[in-house]
């Protein structure tokens, strides 16, 4: 089946500027998060091999096999969130003529709302493991390729927000408090991490161009 990453960038760029709903925020936050790692995984293939950087290859190595991973998982999470979506958009579109229709409407609104607050939190958590890795690159990586890991960062920290703001829009008709309270917290959680990490990366990152 044909997917977002199938298209030309052009064609993704017309799609996404359209009258379709999808692909939206939180689609284009993980296409985001994507190419701040195809950044990360420059990064690594630059050092790995490198004389110079031969005593921090094996960790290299493992961030460019975990960026590889990430940015499959990214992949799918662009898909599910247009799937999501159109899922919470056929629940509003239920009948509610008797009070049946009513409950199983409502009902199908409420677990569809949960859906599409999942993923762009799936979609989050993943550009937080790829801000700790653009993180440490900046320190170790290829230093003629420091920019790049900070690109990582910047594009990392600013998908996770994105996909936050998708997290944002949900949680006002959710109606499951515990639900909410325990997606917030987290929400706030990863936020706080992302701008921590994000500065430290680009400290990294100017320290060693000055250097």
């Amino acid at each position: 089946m044909s997917t977002l990453y199938d298209k030309s960038l052009r064609e993704v760029i017309e799609l996404s500027s359209s009258k379709s709903p999808t692909p939206g925020g939180g689609s284009i936050s993980a296409i985001a998060a994507v190419l701040g790692l195809s950044m990360a995984a420059m990064v690594c293939n630059l050092t790995i091999g490198k004389e110079k950087y031969k005593d921090v290859e094996p960790e290299v190595k493992n961030f460019l096999d975990a960026a590889e991973k990430l940015i499959d998982r990214l992949v799918e999470l662009t898909e599910d969130d247009i799937k999501v979506f159109n899922r919470l958009m056929s629940a509003y579109r239920m009948p509610r003529a008797s009070e049946e229709e009513k409950e199983a409407r409502e009902a199908a609104v409420q677990k569809a709302l949960k859906d599409a607050t999942e993923v762009p939190m799936e979609i989050a958590r993943v550009c937080l493991q790829a801000l700790q890795a653009s993180c440490r690159l900046s320190e170790i990586g290829n230093k003629a390729a420091v920019s790049d890991a900070g690109v990582a960062a910047v594009m990392a920290e600013a998908a996770l927000n994105g996909a936050l703001l998708n997290v944002d829009i949900n949680t006002p008709t959710i109606k499951d408090r515990e639900y909410i309270d325990r997606i917030l917290a987290e929400k706030e959680k990863m936020l706080a991490e992302a701008g921590e990490l994000r500065g430290q990366a680009l400290a990294a990152v100017r320290q060693r161009i000055k250097g």
